[in-house]
């Protein structure tokens, strides 16, 4: 901006940043489907940002989904999570948040299909940094900004109620996903910590009652781990638990996470999983693992780049 005096554009330039998340890593798999992002924040930390291209098929038209980060690290502390492994740092601002999905636009660039989708599905719990995703969102719908509308946004929680709870008086008509992941408290609490506090059925009506209220169905989010809770027994009172309607189940075999004793069930035993449910009347797929790689579990490509290097004997 040359018309400017110097002083002007100093004053510009120390009072407004272009971006705050700054390409660290880039990594592709999949032919270039999935793309994984280091991205480093401006006190050095890093968060991790996914974008996955999906071909159109017979049921659904061509999309390229963002998957973006609410936290650096994660509190929660899920047994099959990477994320969780590395610890909490702190809350993303809003900034960080949107600029995510900018970066990634400008990466794409102008041949290249654009951004279709957001799951809030990366490093973190979106309903820990409430205020700054549902800000997020609003901003990426502003007609003057992106114009994206929340509808195609998914925001994904492990159950935190109350939160669900406020984030159906929103307003907004987001997508909401539950991670589940099991489907009794007992098994579940082993799991996920956080579940003593908000067990399963106060989860489930939470998330009923966000469905009616915004007439969009829940996803259930369900991590397949081998002999943990990919049984046919335990899908069968995963089916009573949930019921069908407005419902659907994403199955995701487990992507391995180095260290870990934990480990995706075989093609056949998650397909037994999915028939239970399918049987019942519940909507079902299984989510085609993609990227192992580029360290495609969420949490795996930071964890990797927080490593010590270690140095050759003298």
């Amino acid at each position: 901006m040359r018309t400017l005096p110097p002083s002007a554009r100093r004053q510009l330039e120390e009072s407004f940043a272009f971006s705050v998340v700054t390409p660290h890593l880039k990594r592709q798999a999949d032919h270039g489907q999935t793309v994984k992002y280091l991205f480093k924040l401006g006190d050095g930390r890093t968060i991790e940002t996914v974008v996955m291209h999906y071909d159109a098929t017979a049921r659904s038209r061509a999309r390229t989904t963002i998957c973006v980060s609410s936290q650096v690290g994660c509190p929660i502390g899920c047994s099959f999570c990477a994320t969780g492994k590395s610890g909490f740092d702190r809350n993303l601002s809003e900034a960080e948040i949107v600029d995510q999905f900018l970066a990634a636009s400008r990466d794409l660039g102008d041949k290249q299909r654009s951004l279709t989708n957001v799951v809030f599905m990366g490093m973190g719990e979106p309903m820990n940094n409430y205020a700054a995703v549902v800000g997020a969102i609003r901003r990426w719908a502003l007609k003057d900004t992106l114009n994206f509308s929340p509808r195609r946004v998914t925001v994904s929680t492990i159950g935190l109620v109350p939160f669900i709870e406020r984030l159906s008086a929103e307003g907004l008509p987001v997508n909401l996903a539950v991670s589940l992941h099991a489907p009794d408290d007992e098994l579940r609490s082993s799991m996920i910590p956080v579940n003593r506090k908000y067990p399963i059925a106060a989860i489930v009506g939470a998330a009923r009652a966000h469905a009616e209220r915004t007439g969009r169905r829940t996803s259930y989010e369900y991590v397949l781990l081998q002999g943990v809770n990919d049984s046919v027994e335990q899908a069968r009172r995963l089916t009573t638990v949930i019921g069908h309607r407005l419902t659907h189940v994403n199955l995701i075999p487990m992507n391995p996470i180095e260290g870990s004793p934990l480990s995706p069930p075989s093609k056949a035993r998650a397909q037994a999983f999915q028939s239970v449910l399918q049987a019942a009347g519940i909507s079902t797929t299984i989510r085609a693992t993609r990227g192992l790689d580029i360290d495609a579990a969420c949490g795996q490509l930071r964890a990797r780049q927080l490593q010590p290097v270690a140095t050759a004997p003298a």
